[in-house]
């Protein structure tokens, strides 16, 4: 075998491998250490190689991981849309790599330690403005157990805690390559250990705070079985019949607010007010506060809801869901822009529908309404996705100090508390289906930095990348030979 081909047999090898690793990084549920480390193999990569070999190693390692996602993705997009999207991500995970490494390489300093994590941030805030899904899948979210971590977010939102995650292998991948020597590398070092240090001591006193609050018994139900507009009457009887004793089985045990999920059915209009009586009914039967999921298809333009209704049955208030999945979007749903609280218990109750806890803009806005706890009916995918949207909701609570409560089908039912610990949780099942009994104590909703100030670390970070865009092009000055 020639040094060539030998050379080239281990680049490819090598790529593959962090190809391989990199799936436990971008999958629905990453496993959280590997975030802080496995990038780093593709950043020492890109700066360890000449910019052609780096290319497509880097290049074929992208594809190997983000295709993890393939068959996730394929249950709501068409085949094509699907290779565009596992495409563009590869190609973002690309373009930051390298551009980085470009940085890196031209300058050899301390302060390029802090061009990876700003392009992430800078890229995550772009999709996250401009992208009708938004950030999802974000790194941020891969945190989603690691709550030392997760509480820099009430400080400058999940920009912060991409920022860190990303800070690590940068750091990592710099004192690794043996290629490249940084002036002043120590400090490279001592402010990456700094920063997630001190990262970590904020977390432990924000996880050490008292709880304080009115105690509040929640119920959770959740049905997998869909009910749609050509759904026979005794199937959908035997299905909604099932809610009301389950709403009524959780009412005796104490609960005094009881949330369904999404869409328990799309219904025609004359359907959906029978349907609103009926949920009227059980919550003036069992004194509850009660929420429901429901569509209406009237034929024309279908819309999402979630209906409050008062202990006395009346309809306290309504929601009409902002951002649409996939599917929705095709089926050319009509998009809410409406904000709904309603005071109980003297505390604002905010309502929100699956989708719109991904966008931290809208999860800001309740924060700014001083929405004490979230109720959140949710649809997940098949099950394949239930960690990760209930982790991505459970972010805004932490963000903007509220408790959630979600309940999802083909998901997880999820009662958080405004430091995102998970007071319980259970994966909801078909006929006769699944419910939830949660005890909880619901603080007063106190603006954190984040609700103040928004995203304006990201936007910082956005201003930044341009600057290390720009450099990253021009050509090293050559000193004249003396």
């Amino acid at each position: 075998m020639n040094s060539r081909l030998g050379t080239f047999l281990i680049q490819l090898f090598w790529s593959v491998a962090c190809g391989v690793v990199m799936r436990w990084v971008v999958g629905l549920h990453p496993d959280w250490w590997a975030v802080w480390l496995a990038p780093a193999l593709l950043l020492t990569i890109a700066v360890g190689n000449p910019p052609r070999t780096a290319r497509w190693m880097v290049a074929l390692a992208a594809v190997i991981g983000t295709s993890v996602n393939f068959h996730y993705f394929r249950l709501v997009m068409p085949l094509l849309a699907v290779i565009l999207s596992i495409a563009t991500q590869a190609l973002l995970w690309m373009f930051i790599i390298l551009a980085s490494s470009r940085v890196i390489l031209r300058y050899r300093a301390w302060w390029t330690v802090f061009v990876y994590p700003v392009l992430w941030v800078a890229a995550d805030t772009l999709m996250a403005a401009l992208l009708p899904d938004g950030n999802w899948g974000s790194l941020a979210y891969s945190q989603g157990d690691n709550l030392l971590v997760l509480q820099i977010a009430s400080l400058f939102g999940m920009s912060g805690v991409l920022f860190l995650l990303a800070l690590v292998p940068s750091a990592l991948a710099i004192a690794m390559s043996r290629e490249v020597e940084v002036r002043r590398g120590w400090l490279a070092y001592g402010i990456t250990v700094f920063l997630v240090g001190a990262s970590l001591i904020y977390g432990h006193f924000q996880l050490h705070r008292p709880v304080r609050g009115s105690e509040v018994t929640f119920g959770l139900v959740s049905i997998d079985d869909p009910i749609g507009v050509r759904a026979s009457a005794s199937y959908a009887e035997n299905i909604l019949s099932e809610y009301d004793r389950r709403v009524a089985d959780l009412a005796a045990q104490g609960a005094q607010a009881v949330v369904l999920p999404e869409k328990i059915g799309v219904f025609r209009p004359a359907a959906a007010d029978i349907e609103k009586h009926r949920l009227s009914a059980d919550a003036q039967q069992n004194h509850v506060w009660l929420e429901a999921g429901i569509g209406i298809d009237d034929g024309t333009r279908p819309t999402n809801w979630a209906w409050l209704f008062a202990p006395d049955g009346s309809l306290a208030a309504s929601y009409e869901k902002h951002h649409m999945a996939p599917p929705e979007r095709r089926e050319h749903y009509a998009v809410g822009n409406e904000y709904t609280t309603y005071l109980i218990g003297g505390q604002p109750w905010g309502m929100a529908i699956c989708k719109d806890m991904h966008f931290a803009a809208l999860g800001r806005e309740y924060g700014e309404r001083h929405a004490a706890v979230m109720l959140v009916p949710a649809w997940d995918f098949a099950y394949l996705d239930g960690w990760l949207e209930a982790r991505t909701t459970v972010m805004r609570g932490i963000e903007n100090g509220y408790s959630i409560v979600r309940a999802s089908r083909e998901g997880l039912l999820t009662v958080s508390d405004p430091y995102g610990r998970i007071l319980s949780e259970v994966p909801s099942s078909a006929m006769p289906g699944r419910s939830l009994l949660v005890r909880a104590v619901v603080p007063p909703q106190a603006p954190t930095l984040y609700t103040r100030i928004g995203n304006l670390f990201g936007w910082l970070s956005v201003a930044a990348a341009a600057v290390f865009l720009a450099i990253g092009r021009k050509r090293p000055v050559v000193a004249n030979a003396t």
